[in-house]
């Protein structure tokens, strides 16, 4: 009997994932050890982001009309710069960027796509709360050449990889290929990420929700119906429920999976279509929570059902135990 190491690293455990599939041929690892690579070089600038001159904004404003961090640029550029030459990848797509990133036609010709929220909840950086990187693969539908927006707009049941990297107390990358949610945690004195957290199972039910609530008074009726219920007692053991809200989609869904409850971002008279986007956060969240053994919702349907139509689609979002996330579906369809 071969007994697994006591320090097994990210990389290796990649790698022994990879020989359980006789036709690998290595491409799908070598993106996956590009993205290692990524986060520790964001993760080292976000460790001393308060050290030098890194925080604050930067004169650029996105397309959305977001004023740019510093921080955020450079999280954006590092991914790019270490992932475009893989020779992996015939398209890119990041939460920063309006259209497509084609790779340089040196280094085209790969099968799949790679898809990035680079900094997600950079509104926290100058605060020193925690923030990540979210990401997402899929396998090319085209035949050769560079990418197309039919290789990126698929449904996010075809992921063939998704994850996110969480800048905390202390920094863990935490992926799924399919074959169940793994944990790492970067011990920075040998510069490795090491197995912590193997199989992650979400519970079938939590006791908290997390939620911006300043946004009560735009919420639908049945949405503000479904937060009351919550916060009532009932005389069940798993009421009231607490509120836990960080403000940043990474951590957030991070502790909600490991203890689960439902995090949520609904639709209301500001954002009517939703506020996060399907590609970058909801798509490869969705995939690691319901391997986990969760649910994601739109709140009448599975996320990973959903056809996207653009690189930034915005929708609403339901995710967490799926004992939460059934209860809430229930509300907002009008049966309770």
């Amino acid at each position: 009997m071969i007994t697994k190491p006591k320090f097994m690293t990210l990389e290796r455990f990649i790698r022994e994932q990879e020989e359980s599939f006789p036709k690998a041929t290595g491409e799908f690892t070598a993106v996956l050890f590009g993205m290692t690579l990524a986060a520790k070089l964001v993760w080292r600038e976000v460790s001393k982001a308060g050290l030098v001159n890194i925080l604050g904004t930067t004169e650029q404003i996105n397309f959305t009309g977001d004023i740019l961090k510093k921080l955020d640029l450079f999280a954006d550029e590092t991914l790019y710069k270490t992932m475009y030459y893989s020779g992996h990848l015939c398209a890119m797509a990041s939460e920063e960027s309006k259209g497509l990133i084609q790779i340089p036609d040196k280094y085209i010709g790969g099968k799949y796509v790679l898809i990035y929220d680079p900094l997600d909840g950079s509104s926290n950086i100058d605060a020193n709360i925690t923030i990540g990187t979210i990401f997402s693969m899929f396998k090319r539908v085209t035949d050769s050449g560079h990418g197309t927006l039919e290789d990126c707009l698929q449904p996010g049941y075809r992921q063939v990889a998704a994850g996110y990297i969480i800048y905390g107390t202390s920094t863990m990358f935490v992926y799924t290929t399919g074959q169940g949610v793994h944990g790492f945690t970067l011990d920075p004195s040998v510069g490795e990420f090491l197995l912590s957290h193997e199989n992650i199972r979400i519970p079938q039910r939590g006791k908290t929700y997390s939620v911006n609530e300043g946004n009560f008074n735009l919420w639908d009726d049945r949405i503000k119906k479904y937060i009351q219920y919550l916060k009532e007692i009932n005389g069940k053991p798993d009421h009231p429920h607490s509120l836990r809200y960080i403000g940043t989609m990474v951590g957030d869904i991070h502790r909600t999976l490991l203890y689960g409850g439902i995090f949520m971002y609904p639709a209301d008279k500001k954002n009517p279509n939703g506020k996060l986007r399907l590609m970058y956060e909801c798509n490869p969240m969705a995939f690691v929570v319901e391997q986990a053994g969760g649910k994601a919702s739109n709140g009448f349907q599975r996320i990973l059902d959903i056809k996207p139509t653009s690189l930034h689609q915005q929708i609403p979002i339901f995710i967490g135990s799926p004992v939460n996330v059934t209860l809430c579906e229930e509300f907002l369809s009008g049966k309770r």
